[in-house]
């Protein structure tokens, strides 16, 4: 399994978000380029990056996300505002790994399953979940899919990865997002990464045997320090080496 750390941006800075409410952002003061090189010195190999101001079409961020491209010395995985071919284009162009799409995967289908074979292994579908159907804009809009029809939507599509995030996790019975995910990550032969599930050591440590499940994405529990990503890398050494017990 692999761990994703998260940068999530706003304005230039480091933030979180409760239920994708940019107008009540948790503010880390930390410099995310050193963030982002403090996670590869703990031995991360894949950084997400989250530009909430280029969900409204602001590239304010634009610079601050190529300086770390250029020398934090990490694959990025960015997702953000893609709502079009062009960009997708843009941004592969200057270096990210991989490109997230989920409003435009539900806007306009056609241009995403364009980009998974234009540039395979490089886009990952966002699957973002609330109150049992797939949401869009910024987690601000439901659409009439379930997430299973959804999947279905895409199927064959060569995506790098699928997220899989329950919005409900934030304030419902993780038990039942875990078992949201499993049961996603059963219906598709893409890799999937859970996000929103992991607050603790011990949430990694089971998240690591969830049947289907590749990655995992981890953002607020890094900032807070109720996680540490030494710690947490020790969990996903390869062939179990360093592998955390349950406490």
């Amino acid at each position: 399994m692999i761990l994703y750390p998260m940068i999530e941006l706003l304005d230039g800075r480091c933030v979180s978000l409760f239920r994708g409410r940019t107008e009540e952002p948790q503010i880390w003061h930390l410099d995310p380029v050193e963030k982002a090189k403090s996670f590869v010195e703990a031995g991360a190999k894949w950084l997400h990056i989250t530009d909430f101001d280029a969900m409204s079409g602001d590239e304010r961020n634009a610079d601050l996300i190529r300086e770390i491209i250029l020398t934090a010395g990490i694959q990025v995985q960015l997702g953000g505002g893609f709502r079009s071919l062009e960009r997708i284009a843009y941004w592969i162009d200057q270096g990210v790994g991989r490109i997230v799409v989920g409003t435009l995967a539900l806007l306009q289908s056609d241009i995403v399953k364009e980009a998974a074979k234009l540039f395979p292994d490089q886009i990952v579908l966002a699957v973002d979940v609330y109150e049992g159907v797939v949401v869009s804009d910024g987690w601000r809009e439901k659409s009439s899919f379930t997430p299973s029809a959804f999947l279905k939507a895409f199927e064959n599509v060569p995506f790098a990865a699928i997220i899989v995030t329950d919005i409900d996790a934030d304030i419902g019975d993780a038990e039942d997002s875990v078992a949201l995910i499993t049961q996603l990550a059963s219906e598709t032969r893409t890799p999937v990464i859970a996000r929103g599930l992991a607050r603790t050591l011990d949430d990694l440590s089971r998240l690591e045997y969830m049947p289907f499940v590749s990655g995992v994405l981890i953002g607020r529990a890094l900032f807070d320090r109720s996680i540490d990503i030494e710690a947490a890398m020790e969990i996903f050494k390869p062939n179990g080496e360093g592998r955390a017990k349950f406490i």
